[in-house]
């Protein structure tokens, strides 16, 4: 199999690129220096040089916050990009793996969202990652939508990070703790992402660390196994007000992956532990 992986220097891409590496698969990893993916004329001509069997496609525009501002270069690049990118697979015959996210439901409730579950974005970005998906789902026939949820992992930022680096000037953080989520773990989500994309059993799926925690309980984690001496006092979402509205419950129903024999990623807890001692 030949691949092709967009967004090749982002987080998530790079522990993939790594994997596909140990697998011995052959993969060209190109970022926004390589190719402008809302440019759909060179999309198409460079998907049609490269011939690739499957795209995946890890390329989006993710600042969450700076989206609602920015809501026009948001949706050109997850909603277009994405349209340009399936186009492209199209028209040389080849499958994509698109990664969204659990922010395209409204987060309502405290249920797992199943994979069927009617979407309903509450910011730009959710509604951008939306629209992506719907672009895939109508010029395609052979693809994996994979939502994904609260990730971390040594490449940018993240939440983790974040964490540690504010323990070394404060002794408390006040953190959200109505916000329920899987901590997901990026090495451990690659793993799974390349067995999806060779599978050839197409379709959706949500596919995070297992368990679930709220946004304080995950900091608390961090505090624990860090051994930092740094407090976290749990606070309200009303308490801590963001420019996009944020899910309140971003549980995801992995019950896609037992349907289709793919084995469900290790609890999230294992996971960080392993994420801080490298």
């Amino acid at each position: 199999m030949k691949i092709l992986l967009t967004g090749a220097k982002g987080m998530l891409a790079s522990d993939v690129a790594k994997r596909l590496d140990c697998l011995g698969i052959d993969f060209l990893g190109i970022d926004i220096d390589e190719l402008d993916i809302t440019d759909e004329a060179a999309v198409l001509d460079f998907v049609k040089a490269y011939k690739p069997d499957s795209v995946i496609h890890c390329a989006a525009y993710t600042a969450v916050d700076k989206a609602e501002d920015e809501s026009e270069l948001c949706m050109r690049v997850n909603s277009d990009g994405t349209a340009n990118i399936a186009k492209a697979c199209k028209s040389v015959g080849a499958q994509m793996l698109y990664i969204s996210t659990d922010y395209v439901f409204d987060g309502t409730g405290e249920t797992p969202f199943e994979t069927n579950t009617p979407k309903s974005p509450l910011n730009v970005y959710g509604k951008s990652k939306s629209d992506g998906e719907d672009a895939v789902t109508e010029f395609l026939d052979k693809y994996y939508i994979v939502r994904i949820s609260w990730v971390f992992g040594s490449h940018g930022n993240n939440f983790v990070k974040t964490m540690l680096r504010l323990c070394e000037t404060k002794s408390e953080l006040s953190i959200v703790g109505d916000q329920f989520g899987s901590p997901t773990y990026t090495v451990d989500l690659a793993v799974l992402l390349c067995e999806i994309v060779m599978s050839g059993k197409y379709g959706v799926y949500h596919a995070t660390n297992e368990g679930f925690c709220s946004w304080a309980e995950f900091a608390e984690e961090i505090m624990r196994i860090s051994e930092s001496p740094c407090t976290v006092k749990t606070i309200t979402t009303e308490s801590y007000p963001t420019k996009a509205v944020r899910p309140r419950n971003s549980r995801l129903s992995k019950s896609s992956l037992d349907e289709n024999g793919f084995k469900r990623l290790p609890d999230w807890r294992e996971a960080l532990k392993r994420y801080l001692s490298v």
